[in-house]
C-alpha cells in the first residue's frame, strides 16, 4: 500500500442483530442509540475526522433505517424550523456535513465479514481504505482511532489492523495476530488467525473493528473459500497478504466497547453519559442512588 490518505470507509451493517432480539426485529443494531446518536453516527463521525468522504454501507435489502437516518427528512426539518428549534434542527441537517456522500451496497446474501467488504469493491477501485464496524464503539478525547490508524498508514504505507489484549480465554472470538516486537504503537504483523482456542492461539493481541487495507485485499477475498462458521473471512484474506504486502497491528488510544453484547451497550451509555456535558452529573447522582437502594456503596 502506497503512503496515500484514506478517503472511503466501508461499513458492514447487514447482520441481523439476533443478540438484541426482540429489538432488532425492527431496529437495526447500529441504530441503538448511545444516549441520543445511534452507533452508527458515532463510526461515521470518526471516519469523518480521519478524512473519508465517501461512506459506503453494505447492508441488506431489510434494513431501511440506515439509509433512512442519512437521507434528509424534509417534513421534520420543516416542522423544527416552524417551532423555532433551532438546535434540533441544526442536529437533523448534519447528520452528514457538506462534501460527504453515503452510498449503499446490498448484499444478497449473509456470507460473512469478507464477503461484505468485497461488496464494496467497485465503490472502492484502486485506492487504500478504511473498514469500521459499529459494534465496536472506540471512545477517546483526543483523535478518534482511525485517525490515528490512518495518520501512521499514511506514514509507513503500511495496512493497519486495530488490535487490544484479551484473555486467554476469549480467542476463540475474535481474530487473533502474532507481530514483530512493537516500535510505539506499531508491530508487524507475522501471523493472523481467525477465533483460535486457547491453546493454539499465537498471542492473546484480538483484531477489533477498524481496518485499514489495500486494495489487493479485494483479489484475495474474490479467491478466499469459506472458513470459520462457514463464512468468507476478512482474516482469511490478510493472512494471504501478509508475505507481500506490511500489515502493522496498531494499538489505538482510547476504550473499546463490544456494542455487539448487552453489557458492552450498558458500559458504553454509562461511560458516554458521564462524559457528557449536560448529563454527566445528574448521571452520577443517579447511579449512586440506584447503587445504594440496591446497598451498594458510592462509586468512586
Amino acid at each position: 500500500m502506497t503512503s496515500k490518505r484514506i478517503r472511503k470507509a466501508v461499513f458492514p451493517v447487514a447482520g441481523l442483530g439476533t443478540r438484541f432480539l426482540p429489538a432488532t426485529k425492527t431496529v437495526p443494531k447500529e441504530m441503538l442509540p448511545i444516549i441520543d446518536r445511534p452507533l452508527i453516527q458515532y463510526a461515521v463521525d470518526e471516519a469523518i475526522e480521519a478524512g473519508c468522504d465517501t461512506l459506503v454501507f453494505i447492508t441488506n435489502r431489510y434494513k431501511h433505517a440506515v439509509a433512512d437516518y442519512f437521507d434528509k427528512a424534509y417534513e421534520l426539518e420543516q416542522k423544527l424550523e416552524r417551532a423555532g428549534k433551532t438546535e434540533q434542527l441544526e442536529l437533523v441537517r448534519h447528520v452528514l456535513p457538506e462534501g460527504v456522500r453515503a452510498i449503499f451496497v446490498t448484499q444478497a446474501e449473509a456470507l460473512g465479514l469478507g464477503h461484505a467488504v468485497l461488496c464494496a469493491k467497485e465503490v472502492i477501485g484502486d485506492e487504500p481504505f478504511a473498514v469500521l464496524l459499529p459494534d465496536d464503539l472506540i471512545w477517546n478525547r483526543g483523535p478518534g482511532a482511525l485517525k490515528q490508524m490512518a495518520d501512521a498508514a499514511q506514514a509507513s504505507g503500511a495496512s493497519m489492523i486495530a488490535v487490544q489484549d484479551v484473555p486467554a480465554e476469549s480467542t476463540g472470538s475474535y481474530g487473533i495476530v502474532a507481530t514483530d516486537a512493537f516500535d510505539g504503537r506499531q508491530g508487524r504483523i507475522r501471523r493472523i488467525v481467525e477465533k483460535p482456542r486457547p491453546e493454539d492461539a499465537p498471542s492473546n493481541l484480538a483484531v477489533v473493528g477498524r481496518y485499514v487495507l489495500s486494495p489487493r485485499i479485494f483479489g484475495l477475498l474474490e479467491a478466499t473459500t469459506p472458513g470459520a462458521g462457514g463464512e468468507i473471512q476478512l482474516t482469511d484474506a490478510i493472512a494471504s497478504l501478509l508475505a507481500d504486502d506490511p500489515f502493522h497491528a496498531f494499538r489505538f488510544q482510547g476504550t473499546r466497547f463490544d456494542c455487539g453484547t448487552h453489557i458492552g451497550l450498558i458500559e458504553a451509555t454509562i461511560r458516554y453519559a458521564l462524559d457528557h456535558e449536560k448529563l454527566s452529573d445528574p448521571a452520577r447522582d443517579m447511579m449512586q442512588k440506584a447503587l445504594s437502594e440496591l446497598g451498594v456503596r458510592d462509586i468512586d
